[in-house]
């Protein structure tokens, strides 16, 4: 399992030029807080966010909560800086946006090195048709990727596709990317919702990323947090169903069979290995909540 596994059934956008936010965010009941740099933030307030962003995460308080600051562009006036900022100021992982090439990977993780952040996690958004096309090599091209992010939003107007309840414009890129982060091994998030006024959609959006395989999805509202974190949860009947299935197969084992049978299911190895990760994912939340 990667090194960086964790719970991120919801990833929580959070300005970073807002200071009730920041610390509102202290008390949410949230798996990951990004707290943004990015494009949300006016110009004119972009080193003033960075500074609060700063002050926020080494006044810590947010619990067992995972913390990641998403800086600007690198080729932006203030990705770098943004970098030198974050890199040692006790972040969990940076988030880098825009990230279409494993150039843009190594130098994203250079530049974060070179900061004094050698010890630090990156986090990855993909967010344009190149980004999605080249999804395995930015997949592969480090080990110290904790997550995939993607921008939906963003990818949806470049494709010039539709919102639709099935989401079927941004399927093939959602699945493309999916299957390259779990080829290496990735945890893969959703991206956001724009319409918040539309909760069934967001559910609806929530339930169908989980069914494609999504460790979770990003948000920008705390009234979405239920949602998703109800929709990333494994519930009772499905723990109860892991645990059947690993007795199941290790009776067989002992039996001298190598499959078996469980509620009309043929049950082989890689069911097991799926079923443990259930429920280490369910024993990893439980303490994330108790915290």
């Amino acid at each position: 399992m990667n090194p960086y596994y964790r719970p991120r059934r919801s990833m929580l956008y959070v300005p970073g030029c807002n200071v009730r936010y920041l610390n509102k965010a202290r008390t949410l009941r949230v798996d990951s807080v990004i707290l943004d740099l990015g494009d949300p933030i006016l110009v004119e307030k972009k080193v003033q966010s960075r500074k609060l962003v700063a002050d926020a995460v080494l006044a810590g308080g947010y619990g067992r909560r995972e913390v990641v600051v998403r800086v600007n562009d690198l080729d932006s006036l203030w990705g770098r800086d943004d970098v030198k900022t974050v890199a040692t100021i006790g972040a969990d992982a940076v988030l880098f946006p825009n990230i279409e090439s494993r150039k843009d990977v190594l130098e994203a993780q250079a530049l974060l090195d070179e900061a004094g952040g050698s010890h630090m996690p990156i986090m990855l958004m993909i967010e344009s048709p190149l980004g999605v096309l080249r999804a395995e090599e930015i997949a592969s091209a480090s080990d110290r990727i904790a997550c995939i992010v993607l921008a939906t939003s963003d990818l949806l107007n470049q494709l010039h596709g539709r919102r639709t309840p099935d989401r079927i414009a941004l399927l093939h890129s959602l699945s493309q990317v999916l299957l390259a982060g779990r080829a290496y091994d990735r945890a893969v998030v959703d991206g956001i919702a724009t319409d918040l006024k539309d909760m069934q959609g967001f559910e609806l959006a929530c339930r169908l990323g989980r069914d494609l395989g999504f460790d979770g999805k990003s948000l920008v509202h705390p009234f979405q947090l239920p949602y998703c974190n109800d929709a990333f949860t494994p519930k009772p009947h499905d723990l109860a169903a892991a645990l059947e299935v690993i007795d199941a197969l290790e009776q067989a084992h002992r039996d001298g069979r190598g499959t078996v049978v469980v509620n009309g299911r043929l049950i082989e190895g890689h069911h097991v290995k799926a079923a443990k990760r259930l429920l280490a994912l369910s024993d990893m939340i439980q303490k994330l909540e108790a915290g």
